[in-house]
């Protein structure tokens, strides 16, 4: 493990470029249909984006935490510096969520990042302090415990009427709890439940253990043939169980982060990193690795500055929507109005803008990456 695997890298790097493809469409009112999330229920590729985020960074856990520990680093210095990089993500997302208003008494207090953070916090001690059987009860238990608030628990939804185990928009208990501890700080376009809720982190934490327990493979003395066929195996398992658990106990669903979409989308991680994997490191010719690793080196350079990449791209969609020119159009309608010039289907015009965001945003990670400026948190 004293090599970067470049399979990781890889997969982390098409984690960004798809968070980046998804995220900033030329218009949200066209945008190009598999580019969209669920409406509520099942998922789509965009879907995939996020709990694929939570995943790797489990499996990086596994590196930089399980394995220096039982090395004999300090566990107590490993966690404290963990929660502190923890906290500089939670900080960094609270900021791009002022940006540009700066409105302390409205700023959205959940996302992206604030969810990589807590994830973090909770997963940290658990990880040093527990093996490998120790991180699946906690995941199984938080997914658990999540379960019965959800569908046990009477609670109001807006308009005061109480339910018990009703799963729609603004009506479970994920939504009352958040009205009741951060009400007019949730995602403005719900106003009544967020995304990246309070309760949903729990289910949130079980897919980082998942990757944690995906790491512990990784960072095993098994031949790479061996750990690229047990992610599969283990991938097709959690897919299986989750679409039992999504006719059985809650729907997959990414807002509510139910268990059946935890096993679902930690799956879809598993399988995808299993390719990207036996591709990059455990195909057994070399010139076929080495012709896969010059085709995939784009994710590769994407990775290695994913989380600065995905700071910046936030502050450039704030600013291209933000900054106005001469004749009251943002920054960003100008760029984006020569696309629309061409005549194309507005998704389809939509869909190029996204594309040329992330080629965009690919320079800056090669110029960074040809310069070795890897940001660190």
């Amino acid at each position: 493990m004293r090599e970067r695997v470049l399979s990781l890298d890889a997969f982390r790097g098409f984690a960004i470029a798809a968070m980046l493809l998804v995220n900033n469409p030329g218009d949200w009112n066209h945008v190009y249909a598999p580019l969209l999330h669920a409406k509520w229920h099942g998922w789509t590729f965009t879907d995939w984006v996020f709990p694929f985020f939570v995943f790797i960074s489990g499996m990086a856990m596994t590196i930089s935490l399980a394995r220096r520990a039982q090395a004999g680093a300090d566990k107590r210095a490993l966690l404290l510096a963990t929660w502190r990089r923890a906290l500089v993500i939670v900080a960094l997302g609270l900021l791009l969520n002022l940006i540009p208003a700066f409105d302390l008494a409205t700023v959205r207090l959940p996302g992206v990042l604030q969810r990589l953070g807590l994830c973090t916090l909770a997963a940290a001690p658990i990880v040093l302090w527990c093996g490998a059987r120790g991180v699946a009860l906690w995941a199984v238990g938080l997914m658990a415990a999540y379960t019965l608030v959800q569908l046990g628990l009477p609670v109001p939804d807006a308009d005061g009427v109480v339910h018990v185990g009703v799963l729609e928009p603004g009506r479970d208990a994920g939504a009352w709890l958040d009205r009741l501890l951060l009400d007019g700080h949730l995602w403005k376009q719900a106003k009544t439940w967020d995304p990246e809720g309070l309760l949903s982190t729990l289910p949130a934490v079980s897919s980082q253990l998942l990757g944690v327990l995906a790491g512990y493979v990784l960072a095993s003395r098994r031949q790479a043939h061996e750990k690229t066929m047990a992610w599969m195996l283990w991938g097709l398992a959690a897919l299986w169980l989750g679409q039992v658990l999504d006719a059985w106990l809650m729907p997959i669903n990414k807002s509510l982060w139910t268990p059946s979409f935890v096993f679902t989308m930690a799956g879809w991680a598993l399988v995808v990193f299993a390719v990207f994997h036996w591709l990059l490191d455990a195909m057994p010719q070399p010139l076929a690795r080495a012709r896969w690793a010059r085709l995939l080196h784009p994710l590769v350079v994407f990775g290695m500055n994913a989380l600065f990449l995905f700071a910046l791209s936030g502050l450039l969609a704030k600013l291209l929507h933000t900054v106005k020119l001469g004749d009251g159009r943002s920054l960003g309608r100008h760029l984006y109005q020569p696309l629309l010039d061409l005549g194309l289907a507005p998704e389809n015009a939509s869909l190029l803008h996204a594309i040329a965001f992330v080629l965009a945003m690919y320079a800056v990670a090669w110029a960074m990456y040809r310069k070795h400026w890897f940001v660190k948190v």
